[in-house]
């Protein structure tokens, strides 16, 4: 992998370490600002909900961290790709069942990584920082 997907990769473990802390720990005081369409009233009432949500994303900031801990390149490679099309796929989803701009955080950048990823696979490269 190169720099640049390494630290993509980064980038979408810290964005979905954001979400899970949003999720289990700030549902009812933040939510209400960042969802503004939705009823206050909804927040309370789905706390649990939104709480088991970001555990899921939490599993997905882990997946992604041991990406980058992991030594054999290939193996490396392979839990990269696995975690960032999880992430591509949830974001996805959310763009199609909620809004657009509600799945593109999650799916542009892991697009993006997945896509620096692969082609440094394709290319052979190595990177030796950040193994």
């Amino acid at each position: 992998m190169t720099l640049f997907s390494k630290l993509m990769i980064g980038l979408v473990a810290a964005l979905h370490l954001y979400i899970a802390w949003f999720e289990i720990f700030a549902w009812t005081e933040v939510g209400p600002d960042v969802f503004s369409t939705f009823e206050p009233s909804l927040f309370a009432e789905t706390v649990d909900l939104a709480a088991n949500q970001g555990v899921y994303n939490l599993f997905l900031a882990a997946g992604l961290i041991w990406s980058l801990l992991i030594r054999d390149p290939l193996w490396r490679f392979k839990v990269a790709v696995c975690f960032l099309g999880f992430v591509a796929i949830a974001g996805l989803t959310a763009a199609i069942t909620l809004e657009i701009g509600n799945g593109l955080p999650q799916l542009v950048p892991s697009l993006l990584a997945l896509t620096a990823t692969v082609i440094a696979r394709r290319r052979g490269v190595e990177a030796t920082t950040l193994a």
